[in-house]
């Protein structure tokens, strides 16, 4: 096989574990909080397990990547794996005796089991080379198009799967998907392009984090992230408190989560024809479209309306700085630059979604979506900047 050949074939493998992997975040993310409602003795603290599971996305990254490096993408994967079985099985357990803190040690669990799920979207690029490159990234996103429909319906089919206690079934569930994804990681392969001299290749992490392109990809990826969190974390809560029902929440979720990954189909040709921070600051401006869609009214429609444009402006703004990310760093320094950038990522998600809850308390739903906008301005003016000066015709 050639490398090109082995990173199609990558892509294929990842993309299968994707759509396994990735239904295990629309499950914590859509119950966490009415979970926490349940069992939490301050309503403050109602979203604090997926405030957790964003600590677990962001404290896991680092030491992923570093154990990536040195035992390969696949052993990696397949730790990571055991992970996501071990979350599902502590926090159902939790649910049935009825202990939040044990809950949220799973909903933690999950969060280190996805800092894995999340550098697929990397994986996929190693050996890829021009414009496969973005594609890979964006295909292996479509396996979340599958993971939006699992995750929501398994909330459904399985919520009352153990008589009494609502919710222990899908946690279950979710335990069982990570078992399902072990065989198919092992069908995953390393092109010989992506084998490195060492650890301490290239520049030093600080080196990079100083490149003015690396800061706007981190930029990008830590407000499109954070803002969906901060917005799909309260969106349940906020939908079963205006007096929809929990069914019509995890609708909504995936409704959301659909439109999250389907662009995934030609995002990679998007940003191929007209760059990568085009596509991003699209995505930015469809974010604060959404916001002000919520803002609109409190009917179902609304929510689901804001929940599916929220969704494609994360898919064009997440992808695109991801694509950036790869663009600032040789093979030899990808551990380093991806740990980094998934650690800030995860880390701004896990901080907005635990603000999110104390937001939705005391300010309303209303509050959420108007907090929105700054941060989409100051990140869509350097997107426009940069994309104008890559755009330039050399000065002669």
């Amino acid at each position: 096989m050639t490398d090109q050949s082995i990173a199609r074939r990558n892509m294929a493998v990842l993309t299968a574990a994707q759509a396994l992997g990735g239904a295990s975040p629309p499950i914590v993310m859509s119950l966490g909080g009415l979970v926490g409602q349940h069992l939490a003795a301050d309503p403050a603290w109602v979203t604090f397990p997926v405030s957790l599971f964003g600590v677990g996305l962001a404290l896991g990254a680092p030491p992923a990547a570093f154990i990536m490096r040195r035992h390969g993408r696949r052993n990696g994967y397949l730790l990571g794996a055991l992970f996501g079985v071990a979350s599902g099985l502590v926090a159902a357990f939790g649910i049935f005796i009825a202990s939040f803190w044990l809950f949220c040690i799973g909903a933690f669990t999950a969060g280190l089991y996805g800092s894995y799920v999340q550098s697929y979207r990397f994986a996929a690029a190693d050996g890829a080379e021009g414009d496969l490159k973005a594609k890979a990234i964006s295909w292996v996103m479509v396996g979340g198009l599958v993971a939006a429909v699992v995750g929501p319906q398994l909330v459904i089919w399985t919520r009352d799967a153990v008589p009494g206690t609502p919710y222990v079934g899908s946690f279950l569930s979710q335990a069982a998907l990570a078992l399902l994804v072990i065989p198919v990681l092992l069908l995953l392969r390393s092109p010989p392009a992506v084998v490195q001299s060492g650890a301490g290749g290239g520049r030093s992490l600080g080196q990079i984090m100083r490149v003015p392109r690396f800061i706007l990809a981190v930029a990008t990826g830590v407000v499109s992230y954070g803002l969906m969190a901060f917005v799909m974390t309260a969106a349940p809560v906020a939908m079963v408190n205006a007096g929809h029902s929990v069914d019509s929440a995890a609708l909504g979720i995936q409704w959301h989560l659909l439109a999250m990954f389907a662009p995934s189909f030609f995002t990679g040709r998007l940003m191929g024809r007209f760059g990568k921070e085009r596509v991003a600051a699209v995505g930015m401006v469809l974010i604060a479209v959404s916001a002000a869609v919520a803002l609109s009214g409190m009917a179902v429609a609304n929510f689901w309306l804001s929940l599916m444009i929220m969704g494609v402006g994360w898919n064009f703004s997440f992808i695109g700085a991801t694509a950036m990310v790869t663009d600032c760093h040789t093979a030899e320094e990808r551990g380093k630059a991806q740990g980094a950038n998934d650690f800030f990522v995860f880390g701004a998600t896990a901080i907005v979604s635990f603000l999110a809850g104390a937001v939705l308390n005391t300010s309303g739903w209303q509050a959420i979506n108007w907090l929105l906008f700054p941060p989409v301005a100051l990140i869509l003016a350097p997107l426009l900047w940069q994309a104008a000066r890559r755009s330039a015709p050399p000065s002669i």
